[in-house]
């Protein structure tokens, strides 16, 4: 009798063992297969306040004080040092990480098409920034400033999209979550690292906050619609040169584009809540089950 209990005991705690093992495949499982080192979703987020702080604290090293200005960015010198020289870090930090976990044929592309309607997304994001350019007041303005300020919407495309588009979406998609769920978690992540802006921008960047976080969802959509993380790199880079245009030299100067900025943001909201369950591919229906073949019958042996 002692030797069979024993059995059972020893039995039972190899089952707990396969359990727990069980288990521990599950959160790697969605992993296994593709290429590249694992990046967990917390280490995520503990990637997104070095990537801040890189921004940030290269801004407060090397950046220049605006406040005697309502303008961000009153000067060419003002806008590569406060700007371009910190986000053109962060690009090459996020650069660096996505060789790390070798994630760039991954990164590069994204496959998880949506219904034809949604690339409206894109094209009216697109349409909005280039009417929404303040040509009037930039042509006031030097030839280097605008040229930086082209060079900054390119920044913060690349930058941001690498980072959230890129990586984080990655990390949830592989964490196993549904598509759904990427969106709204790596969204929501996008628009938290904006508060960061309350060290320059007071209480506002808590509404900036609100606001990027539902652009960082038309992004998303940017990306399946494209296929590849470039057309929501060129979405973005546009939308942001779009309101920096009206922000740049001594006197900055609000145009009508930033009504119709503000205006098609809106309306993106309200009709992805409306047709929010018709993003996805419709399913596929099943393919009818062949018919039976009726069974041949006996053939009687030969002589009978």
């Amino acid at each position: 009798m002692g030797d069979g209990t024993d059995a059972i005991r020893e039995g039972r705690g190899q089952e707990r063992g396969q359990d727990q093992d069980r288990g521990q495949d599950q959160g790697q499982g969605q992993d296994r297969g593709r290429p590249g080192r694992r990046l967990s979703w917390p280490w995520f987020l503990v990637v997104v306040v070095v990537y801040l702080v890189v921004i940030q604290g290269l801004g407060l090293l090397v950046g220049l004080d605006t406040s005697y200005s309502d303008s961000a960015f009153p000067t060419t010198e003002s806008l590569v040092r406060n700007a371009l020289i910190p986000i053109g870090a962060s690009i090459v930090f996020g650069a660096a990480l996505v060789t790390w976990l070798g994630w760039w044929s991954e990164v590069l592309t994204y496959r998880a098409p949506v219904r034809r309607w949604v690339r409206w997304v894109p094209i009216s994001m697109l349409v909005v920034a280039l009417v929404g350019l303040n040509f009037g007041h930039l042509a006031d303005q030097s030839v280097s400033l605008v040229a930086c300020l082209l060079l900054l919407g390119l920044f913060v495309g690349v930058g941001e999209e690498l980072m959230f588009r890129g990586i984080g979406v990655h990390v949830f998609r592989r964490a196993g979550l549904t598509e759904g769920k990427v969106a709204l978690y790596s969204s929501l992540v996008f628009g938290l690292a904006h508060v960061s802006n309350a060290i320059g921008e007071g209480p506002q960047a808590l509404v900036q906050a609100v606001l990027v976080s539902t652009s960082g969802y038309f992004f998303y959509l940017c990306l399946r619609v494209g296929g590849t993380i470039l057309l929501p790199m060129l979405v973005h880079g546009l939308w942001d040169t779009s309101l920096f245009s009206n922000l740049v030299g001594d006197e900055p100067q609000a145009s009508l584009g930033m009504l119709l900025i503000i205006v098609l943001q809106a309306s993106l909201i309200v009709v992805l809540l409306l047709r929010r369950r018709t993003i996805e591919p419709a399913p596929v229906p099943d393919a009818p089950a062949a018919p039976a073949v009726p069974a041949a019958p006996a053939v009687p042996p030969v002589g009978s």
